[in-house]
């Protein structure tokens, strides 16, 4: 989504809206929790023109997803993979279904049919 106005962007859950601090604050974790992330390359933040951090909602929702695995006890090295490797399997599985209905629609057969074995 583009935000076209100031105000469009508080709707717009890419826009790098909160600090370091504060995304630390709402997540209840420390700045060098999301430090880490971003060295695990689960998130990168953007920065502002004097070069500070800054987080979206999106990612705030990602980083909570890995302090809850890191708090069950999952090294956050572990937890930032097994983060990503979901958010592939989950891309993967949307492509495949989009596929799948298009080759339903050429061939006139539903999604998913599944032919008779011989």
């Amino acid at each position: 989504m583009t935000a076209d106005t100031p105000l469009d962007r508080l709707d717009d859950d890419d826009y790098p809206a909160y600090t370091m601090g504060r995304a630390a604050e709402m997540l209840g974790t420390t700045p060098a929790f999301l430090r880490a992330l971003g060295e695990a390359r689960l998130i990168t933040p953007l920065r502002s023109e004097g070069g500070h951090r800054r987080y979206s909602r999106y990612q705030l929702r990602i980083a909570a997803r890995a302090r809850e695995m890191v708090d069950q006890g999952t090294a956050i090295e572990a937890a930032c993979r097994i983060i990503i490797l979901e958010d592939q399997l989950e891309e993967a599985q949307r492509i495949n279904a989009e596929l799948r209905q298009g080759d339903a629609g050429a061939s006139g057969k539903p999604a998913g049919s599944v032919r008779p074995a011989r």
